[in-house]
């Protein structure tokens, strides 16, 4: 089967595509628009909230409780065991790298596996399993009494975080494209929100365990904003899908309907478009693989001893630095789009190559350097991302685009992923200096 029948076609064809889209006319028809825009904006929020939240607590996850008032800890009765180190980076016993395995590798497999066989599952039964993970994994690790107990809490995020965002993505083509400027911006704003949130209320001296208990309004959010805000197209799979289904193939209709634009596909095609998506899944891994990298194998690292700020918050606000940029990069899909995204992975990788020497040397001699480098490292991970996906949703025939959308949300799972298995050998190395 010839890729170029199924996936990336010239520009010359992008028209054609484009009509594919649902188009409401009138007033209401823009009211129909913009509601469905912050319904993606809202879902790419609370997809990702959680999925944040984790990471962001992963220093304090991994740091040993002082005082069971410690409010600099997660002091839910996480514990590594061991005391820091004595090395120059005030070294935690385990690297933040291990909360990002715990975070990322559930995705990994659910993005893999699940675009081959979720499409036989309504949308709103994902919707509500991944409300139901995420909250989940906010009470395991609020209530949590061990490492191990929190290490699963942070899975059930992954979970949801995983299959929620191949879901929306694929939810993406029953809309107008304009859903996906949204969801990008969404996703974006989680990490703004999620870091920040955590950030300032642990700063304020709020307990952690009741920050968590707050956030679970983020997962109830989602839902309401599925079943509430988004206005469906006739053709979305609904709850009453599997019935219709087999009435309209039972051998007492006498037919058998099936859609020809979104209509089954059969797994010769599905492995013809997942080649012909790795232009694009490949530069999108490597982002993420350079930026993951720097987050979880060296942020821990760039500790300044002479900052007002403790190590703990020195982290904490290195992470929702690289949120904002994130969130800024992808909202920007309406004022430019690029689709060589490839130099963006040229550009991450030249930062983390960097910050390799910087940890190395220490030459760099203020907080306020890293501070931008890793403003400038989230912009560079956003727009490849969104850039990826609105191309994805351009260039692929309609027929395949549900699948092509799922599919390639692999690319930065499988990047992170790999960062997340660097950043031990990388922590044991510059811890043992």
């Amino acid at each position: 089967v010839s890729v170029d029948v199924f996936m990336v076609r010239t520009m010359e064809r992008s028209a054609s595509i484009n009509a594919d889209q649902p188009q409401q006319p009138g007033t209401n028809g823009c009211c129909v628009k913009w509601r469905n825009w912050w319904g993606f904006w809202l879902l790419g929020l609370c997809n990702n909230f959680a999925y944040v939240v984790m990471l962001s607590a992963a220093h304090d996850i991994l740091e040993k409780q002082e005082s069971k008032n410690s409010t600099v800890t997660l002091a839910v009765g996480l514990r590594a065991g061991n005391s820091r180190n004595s090395s120059r980076y005030d070294c935690s016993p385990v690297s933040t790298g291990a909360v990002l395995l715990a975070d990322i590798l559930p995705t990994l497999f659910i993005k893999i596996s699940a675009p081959f066989v979720i499409h036989k599952v309504p949308y709103g039964f994902r919707v509500l399993f991944c409300v139901a993970m995420a909250a989940a994994s906010f009470l395991l690790v609020s209530f949590s009494f061990a490492v191990w107990l929190s290490i699963v809490g942070v899975i059930f995020a992954s979970i949801s975080s995983g299959l929620g965002e191949l879901s929306f993505l694929s939810l993406s083509v029953f809309f107008n494209r304009n859903v996906l400027e949204g969801w990008g911006s969404g996703t974006g704003a989680a990490g703004v929100a999620g870091s920040l949130l955590y950030a300032g209320l642990i700063q304020a001296h709020l307990s952690p365990r009741t920050t968590l208990l707050i956030m679970l309004i983020v997962p109830f959010a989602m839902l309401a904003s599925y079943f509430f805000l988004l206005v469906p197209e006739p053709s979305l799979p609904q709850w009453s899908s599997l019935i219709l289904d087999k009435i309209s193939k039972s051998p007492i209709s006498g037919t058998v309907t099936e859609d020809r634009t979104m209509g089954p596909v059969t797994l010769q095609e599905k492995l013809a478009v997942t080649k012909g998506l790795l232009p694009f899944v490949i530069p999108l891994g490597l982002v993420y693989f350079a930026e993951y990298f720097i987050n979880q194998g060296l942020m821990e690292l760039l500790f300044f001893h002479n900052s007002s700020l403790s190590h703990a918050e020195q982290y904490r606000w290195y992470q929702t630095l690289y949120q904002v940029g994130v969130f800024v990069s992808r909202s920007s899909l309406r004022l430019k789009k690029f689709r060589k995204t490839c130099i963006f992975s040229l550009l991450q990788m030249v930062n983390a190559v960097f910050l390799i020497f910087a940890v190395l040397f220490q030459f760099l001699p203020s907080i306020w350097i890293v501070f931008g480098i890793i403003l400038y490292e989230g912009l560079l991970g956003g727009v490849a991302y969104v850039n990826t996906f609105h191309f994805i949703s351009k260039e692929t025939e309609s027929r395949y685009r549900e699948f092509a959308m799922a599919t390639s949300s692999v690319g930065d799972s499988l990047g992170i992923a790999l960062a997340g298995a660097a950043a031990f050998p990388t922590h044991s190395y510059f811890c043992s200096l």
